[in-house]
């Protein structure tokens, strides 16, 4: 059952407009824009994660969603200019062509220790600043400081070491974007994101910083947070976390949520009686083994369709969607959620019993079900909620 919005959070739900269209209407009327404007507050887009080369025009078009995310792999800039990258080229027209971005930076840590300040290897990451902003500052909507740092790092590294890396990068960042960008710079900064904050080991003193650093440094919109969740009501957890602990005027993002660790709970159940029956499968046939018929010979659009609907576990959810975006944008807070929008190759390699099933997110399906011919995807269960919450 939808909660009841105050005042203030309908109007945050309604103003479902982006920072481009705040300002082409400031500049039509006259005004000066000069200053970054608020981003869409309680915005549903999609998210591409490492597979921004996935995008396809059409698709986004089919679902409504004026709203872009994904990542850039910093390391990446040693291998060329960056704005040749895929994710950085794939962003930034996705912008010109009218659509609001956000590009999460991603240090990969979690097989090296953080540098120092003032040592050479931040100097290397400083400068791998230096060339990556020019290509993305006030040509994306928000620019998102780090992806999921507590994720990777070196878990021994996950305290004040993983603040002060993230925290000199930021300050960098603020003062590239100052000097070369200027007060009327479209590109809004956050840091982001934290994970499972519904788990109370997760609560550390470098999370507690992390949240100070957003409250107190005034250049930054907000935090991001990845709630993959076993259970929906986990995801209150993480806005009872941050929402104390931010400035009434700052927002937040969910740059990435689902209940993967509730379905891959399910992997090992035995598929319903009725769907093994209508297709052939035997009686004690794993959830697991039938995603793996799918990955190895795609489903017809309504194979795929029975197998979700026909299995308790996930008909229990099958509002999940709904409920959460009812809930993030019922704070009134919720700058921008996106939700996975395409199964990708990583999601599908070497499928068995252990792996988790993001697959079972996506709003589209390339990978489990045929497709629709001339290179579209068919769409996957969630397509139809997305769609109306655009609304």
């Amino acid at each position: 059952m939808l909660r009841r919005l105050s005042l203030v959070a309908l109007t945050a739900v309604l103003a479902t407009v982006s920072p481009l269209t705040h300002a082409a209407t400031a500049a039509s009327e006259g005004k000066p824009v000069n200053r970054p404007l608020p981003t869409a507050y309680g915005a549903l887009g999609a998210n591409f994660n490492q597979n921004l080369d996935a995008l396809d025009y059409r698709e986004l078009r089919e679902s409504g969603t004026r709203w872009v995310r994904g990542f850039y792999p910093m390391p990446a800039t040693d291998q060329g200019d960056p704005a040749g990258h895929f994710a950085i080229s794939t962003i930034t027209d996705a912008g010109r062509r009218g659509y609001d971005t956000i590009l999460s930076l991603k240090w990969p840590y979690n097989a090296a220790s953080f540098p120092q300040p003032g040592s050479a290897a931040m100097a290397t990451e400083l400068a791998r600043l230096d060339r990556v902003l020019p290509t993305v500052l006030d040509k994306v909507d928000i620019l998102a400081i780090g992806n999921e740092p507590f994720i990777e790092s070196l878990p021994a590294e996950r305290d004040e070491r993983l603040n002060v890396f993230y925290e000199t990068v930021a300050r960098h960042i603020i003062g590239h974007r100052r000097e070369h960008c200027g007060p009327g710079c479209r590109t809004t900064l956050y840091m982001g994101a934290l994970n499972r904050l519904d788990l109370a080991d997760r609560r550390t003193p470098a999370a507690e910083r992390w949240m100070t650093f957003v409250r107190e440094t005034p250049e930054i919109q907000g935090v991001d947070i990845h709630p993959h969740i076993p259970a929906p009501g986990n995801a209150q957890a993480f806005l009872d976390y941050i929402l104390p602990r931010m400035r009434d005027d700052q927002t937040y993002l969910v740059t990435e949520f689902s209940l993967v660790w509730y379905w891959k709970q399910h992997l090992q159940d035995t598929v319903s009686a009725s769907f093994a029956e209508r297709y052939g499968f035997a009686p004690d046939t794993r959830v697991w083994q039938v995603i793996k018929a799918a990955i190895d010979s795609p489903f017809s659009r309504k194979q795929w369709s029975d197998f979700l609907t026909s299995s308790s576990w996930f008909v229990e959810q099958a509002g999940f969607l709904r409920e959460q975006m009812a809930l993030y944008r019922g704070t009134g807070r919720l700058a921008v959620a996106t939700y996975g929008f395409k199964q990708d190759d990583l999601m599908v390699r070497d499928f068995g019993p252990g792996k988790d099933p993001w697959l079972l997110n996506s709003v589209f399906a390339p990978y489990t079900v045929r497709g629709r011919g001339d290179g579209l995807s068919a769409p996957n269960y969630w397509l139809k909620d997305f769609k109306a919450l655009q609304h």
